[in-house]
């Protein structure tokens, strides 16, 4: 009996032993990075300096052109939009930065639904890198699972689904990565296809969560004085009614935040050229959707 007792302290030493070194080395590569998605989220969450960020999904990351708003609000501008997160993610950003300082101006391109989906949740594991360093995040990281505080324990648990991308985000080769401008990453190409009537969201069991987090966003920008935009960016189909997108701006109104709706926008859905896929502008699509947002900018506050 004590040689087995033995042998099982042992085993968990050298169990704890590895999860420490290869967690160890697991973090120091994945913050190494610098290119890629992952390497633009810690700039976001870490380094950001902008007068103006931008936060939302992938419609974010690929519609909003930093060198229109720097050019044209003199301002400087970053782009923390991240492809497949969303209101989750953007309000855990949202803590970090202003843990660091207040930028000028914060523009929420809002993306995806209101109702419960458990892959909105999933997709929290890209801030478990973040989880020990950043104690402002966790909250939110815990929506996860109940287990997120004793899984995080682990050294090696933040870092297990990321190997692949922490290998390529050190690879430094030439077209290797995708290009990125302050955030941004232009998307090419033109849609051919006509465009299609799809089916209209209507009214659902609402994930209390989403609303939570999500009013969170709007109070922290209150809170620190800085004025917020909401917009739901360009779209190439046509639909009825969205109740997500309803709710979001029902609950901005509430609380008196601008919300500017461009899916319905014709100058967007008469030009097929200007997207790369129905859900995603091309680069010179961003340009003229970027001018767009500047102008509402300019006629609704005042930026110094």
């Amino acid at each position: 009996m004590k040689k087995f007792i033995l042998n099982c302290i042992i085993g968990l030493i050298i169990v704890l032993a590895l999860d420490f070194g290869i967690g160890r080395g697991l973090e120091y590569f994945y913050f190494k990075q610098s290119a890629g998605f992952q390497h633009r989220t810690t700039h976001s969450i870490e380094h950001t300096k902008e007068d103006i960020l931008v936060f939302g999904s992938s419609r974010a990351n690929h519609h909003y052109k930093p060198d229109v708003f720097e050019r044209k609000l003199k301002n400087t501008f970053y782009n923390t939009g991240r492809d497949g997160n969303f209101i989750f993610y953007q309000t855990a950003v949202l803590r970090s930065v202003l843990k660091r300082y207040k930028p000028k101006l914060i523009l929420y391109d809002f993306t995806g639904e209101f109702t419960y989906n458990q892959s909105d949740y999933d997709r929290l594991s890209s801030l478990l890198p973040y989880y020990k360093h950043h104690p402002e995040i966790r909250s939110i990281v815990n929506l996860r699972s109940s287990y997120e505080p004793v899984k995080n324990l682990s050294s090696i648990y933040p870092y297990n689904s990321t190997i692949g991308n922490i290998v390529f985000g050190n690879i430094n080769i030439k077209g290797l990565q995708t290009k990125a401008n302050k955030g941004y990453v232009p998307l090419f190409g033109e849609w051919k296809e006509p465009i299609e009537n799809h089916h209209s969201v209507l009214p659902y069991e609402i994930d209390k969560n989403k609303v939570t987090v999500f009013n969170e966003f709007l109070n922290l920008c209150k809170q620190h004085e800085i004025p917020v935009v909401v917009l739901v960016s360009p779209i190439y189909y046509k639909y009825e009614d969205d109740f997500s997108i309803a709710l979001c701006k029902k609950l901005c109104e509430e609380k008196k935040v601008p919300f500017f709706d461009f899916t319905k926008d014709k100058d967007f859905l008469k030009a097929p050229h200007l997207f790369a896929d129905i859900e995603h502008l091309n680069d010179n699509g961003a340009v003229i959707f970027s001018e767009k947002v500047v102008d509402l900018i300019k006629a609704h506050l005042k930026i110094e």
